[in-house]
């Protein structure tokens, strides 16, 4: 009989908690997020003002309100973010966001609303807006890109990547509106390489080639341009004594 008393008595004791605990986590799930109430991790770039000022919630907003993939998307892309999560906290209270920024490897600039605007470029060929890009080694850029479109991120990337195996050092990459591609190598000078981006792997192994054969030659000095748009049938052009 006692045995079975202390047996009901915990599981009323278990029940309370369970409802005092159930009624703690609903006041806080509909309780409002405030910018006190987020917390910044992986990045010190952004405050949480930034957060509040490039998302198109209105704070302050009830948690359970808040839509966490979509505000991750609107950050990734207003933030010009590598990566983000963010994830709802009841204890502690607020909206964790972790952050992971881009690393710059060039300048760039970009046409959008017929404004001219001064950013950089990570290695993925992504646009980052000055104002988001981290200062780390921007000193030690020394590649430019004009006309940076979001359809020439593939086309990019696969510059950097190939720059960085290879023995040739591309310094300026131009996109002109209508889509026409020009790089500058250091020694190379101005290569044209024209409107067919599924082309530029094999372009870039004819630098690569060209490079090479110059060096062994000294014959770089006398480059004026090259023209690759048929890379089967390389043109190059040499200053006239």
């Amino acid at each position: 009989m006692n045995n079975s008393k202390k047996i009901n008595y915990s599981n009323f004791l278990f029940l309370i908690l369970l409802l005092f605990s159930t009624s703690i986590i609903s006041l806080k799930i509909l309780k409002k997020v405030n910018i006190q109430n987020i917390k910044i991790a992986g990045s010190e770039l952004f405050s949480e003002k930034d957060v509040v000022d490039n998302s198109s919630l209105k704070f302050p907003i009830r948690l359970i309100f808040i839509n966490t993939s979509y505000l991750e998307k609107e950050l990734k892309q207003n933030l010009s973010l590598k990566n983000i999560s963010v994830s709802r906290q009841i204890l502690p209270f607020g909206l964790k966001v972790y952050l992971k920024t881009r690393t710059p490897i060039a300048f760039g600039e970009r046409i959008l609303n017929n404004k001219r605007m001064i950013g950089f470029i990570d290695k993925d060929g992504v646009f980052i807006n000055k104002k988001n890009a981290d200062n780390v080694n921007l000193s030690e850029i020394n590649v430019k890109v004009f006309g940076w479109n979001e359809k020439f991120k593939k086309t990019l990337s696969e510059i950097f990547i190939a720059q960085e195996n290879n023995e040739f050092e591309i310094v300026k990459i131009t996109f002109s509106p209508n889509g026409f591609i020009t790089v500058e190598e250091k020694d190379l000078k101005t290569i044209f390489l024209g409107f067919n981006n599924n082309l530029i792997n094999y372009q870039l192994q004819i630098i690569k080639n060209l490079k090479n054969e110059f060096k062994k030659n000294n014959f770089s000095e006398k480059i004026d341009n090259i023209d690759l748009t048929d890379p089967d049938k390389p043109k190059i052009k040499v200053f006239k004594p």
